[in-house]
């Protein structure tokens, strides 16, 4: 790929966010109704190629279960209010009140309450109860303490999710994880991330994970891009990490390993590009906080808006523009993108001829000039 000089001493390839891009229609139409969005991953199988992001702001146990209810992978935040708190309704209710530079502080506060295992089992049984697909998330820094409770818990899937995860931590002050390691010792598939370049998502899939995440810094809550300067655009990250599915699966003989946009999933429209450059599912997080429903009552923050020494996220607050169900199915009431994103991907499949999302990954996309 041809590099650009920034300067005397520094090269760069040019990279496109999903907004440089465009799916290009073909030759063949289809009706909506022929079209199928469903994703497989190990043995579960779902109606969404979508799974919701491990986010107070938008997953609670309840939300959880109506996402799975509605077709798509609810995934709870096991380091999140749900499993620190026996009721944290109350203090969601106050995080929502909040006004300008107290929220930081305050969530750093609220977030120094300790997790309790028998919290992150109580809640995942709930899920469970429910009858539907069961996935929690921890970070690389708390899996190896909850990991146990976790997987004693019953969990379907399992979600090591942090800002940028790497199959080669260095730490001269603790013991890594071993990612490798402890993915062969679970009798769950793992989805891990994020990362975003090929040589990072090559290592992951090389530990056994069953999916890696594509993203860094890129979503709604997020600071990342001006507290450390790193970030990368979506569209490419994306594209090279399904070329890194592509060499890893002849590297193994045939082991398929699902690469999951998480970034910059913000409208529909969104959606159908993230595939068209090479995912097979999407997991978001903003869409959803502007659900009646969700538990962020219209604000959104993830795990690193109450980091206790360098956060990297604030609380974002967002209109509030229909239900759980109506955001991911319609009825629209607005021509914005922001509900019926469901709609949205299958109508974009049919407008360019594709039946199925794996073969929707073929379509013709062009930046935009």
């Amino acid at each position: 790929m041809t590099e650009i000089e920034i300067g005397k001493n520094k090269r760069a390839r040019r990279a496109y966010a999903f907004d440089d891009v465009a799916i290009v229609p073909s030759r063949r139409t289809r009706d909506p109704e022929e079209v199928s969005v469903t994703w497989q991953i190990d043995a579960y199988r779902f109606d969404l190629p979508v799974l919701a992001a491990p986010m107070d702001s938008v997953m609670s146990p309840a939300t959880a279960i109506e996402f799975g209810r509605l077709g798509g992978l609810g995934v709870l935040n096991l380091e999140g209010l749900w499993t620190r708190y026996e009721d944290p309704s109350g203090l969601l209710e106050e995080v929502a009140s909040l006004r300008g530079l107290e929220g930081t502080q305050r969530l750093q506060e609220i977030y120094t309450e300790p997790i309790k295992p028998e919290l992150i089992t109580a809640r995942l049984k709930e899920m469970r109860a429910a009858g539907v697909t069961v996935a929690g998330s921890l970070s690389p820094q708390r899996t190896k303490e909850f990991a146990k409770a976790v997987v004693d818990a019953g969990v379907d899937m399992f979600v090591i999710r942090g800002t940028t995860v790497s199959a080669e931590h260095v730490s001269s002050n603790a013991e890594p994880l071993n990612l490798k390691e402890f993915i062969y010792e679970l009798d769950v598939p793992v989805i891990v991330g994020g990362c975003a370049t090929y040589q990072a998502a090559l290592h992951l899939m090389r530990t056994g994970a069953a999916g890696v995440l594509v993203g860094f810094g890129g979503g709604a809550a997020h600071t990342t891009r001006t507290v450390l300067g790193i970030a990368v655009p979506m569209a490419s990250a994306v594209s090279d990490v399904a070329a890194a599915r592509r060499d890893y699966l002849d590297e193994s003989g045939g082991r398929y390993v699902h690469v999951i946009a998480d970034g910059s999933i913000g409208l529909s429209g969104d959606v159908p590009k993230a595939i068209a450059c090479g995912a097979d599912a999407v997991m978001i997080g903003s869409p959803l906080a502007r659900a009646t429903d969700a538990p962020g009552r219209g604000f959104h923050w993830g795990n690193e808006a109450h980091h206790a020494d360098l956060p990297r996220g604030q609380r974002v607050e967002f209109d509030s523009v229909g239900t759980l169900e109506e955001i991911m199915f319609g009825p629209s009431r607005v021509a914005d993108g922001t509900m019926n994103l469901v709609g949205a991907l299958k109508r974009s499949m049919a407008t360019t001829g594709y039946t199925d999302v794996k073969e929707f990954q073929r379509v013709e996309v062009v930046v935009n000039s």
